[in-house]
């Protein structure tokens, strides 16, 4: 045992004298039990007594579709791999995950300043900029005249993704995982890279996730810190 013991603590040794570090470990966003780490931001929640559209329900986190709105993380992020597990139970409809949000209500007075990232049922993947930009290749194929991009209402805010065909069918699980380093944002589902910009104008944020118009469900939602300095 004494053996054993010396033995290991060598291996410490020699681990901690290489600058070695172990990995970073996920974190969840979501407990699994309550909104901890969240808060609501539902304009129509401001004047009239409506439900919230954000529930815990056997474990997931549910965003009823209805009233319209966002569930946005009270910190703010950035450098890491987010991994969102989710699916339409019943039909197919529309969410996305915001990253890099800031400025509350900044589009029609709903959507926070930020970058989605589109999960509405066959398009998941797609870019939507919200009073923020990112670059694409294949740009004017993939977002349309260069004269009617924007930013703002009215514009092509619209990136189509790389690929359809990626999501599972409707009322399974899907995995999405978004990688935000530096100025870029890597998207995958189910394991396929369906889409990849950089040049985004905003390298940092909280998270959000919609509700809007259809009922998802979120079984999981991590996050990894990712160092942005290759050695």
């Amino acid at each position: 045992m004494k053996y054993l013991f010396h033995f290991g603590a060598l291996i410490l040794v020699a681990f901690l004298a290489s600058g070695c570090e172990p990995e970073p470990s996920a974190i969840s966003l979501f407990n699994g039990t309550d909104l901890e780490g969240w808060h609501v931001d539902v304009p129509e929640m401001d004047s009239i007594a409506t439900r919230d559209p954000f529930i815990v329900r056997d474990g997931n986190l549910v965003s009823l579709g209805t009233p319209e709105g966002h569930l946005i993380t009270d910190a703010v992020y950035s450098n890491y791999r987010l991994e969102v597990t989710y699916r339409f139970p019943g039909e197919p409809g529309n969410c996305g995950v915001l990253v890099h949000a800031s400025t509350p209500r900044a589009l029609y007075k709903m959507f926070p300043q930020s970058i989605e990232v589109q999960m509405m049922h066959e398009n998941a993947g797609d870019f939507w900029v919200i009073v923020e930009d990112i670059t694409v290749e294949d740009m004017e194929e993939r977002r349309g005249p260069p004269q009617e991009w924007g930013i703002t209402e009215g514009m092509k805010r619209r990136i189509i993704n790389l690929t359809d065909g990626s999501e599972s069918p409707l009322g399974k699980w899907n995995t999405m995982i978004v990688e935000a380093v530096a100025d870029e944002i890597k998207v995958w589902v189910n394991g396929d890279l369906v889409n990849y910009g950089f040049g985004a104008t905003a390298t940092s944020g909280q998270i959000a996730v919609q509700a809007e118009g259809s009922e998802v469900e979120f079984s999981r939602i991590e996050l990894t810190a990712i160092d942005s300095v290759t050695p």
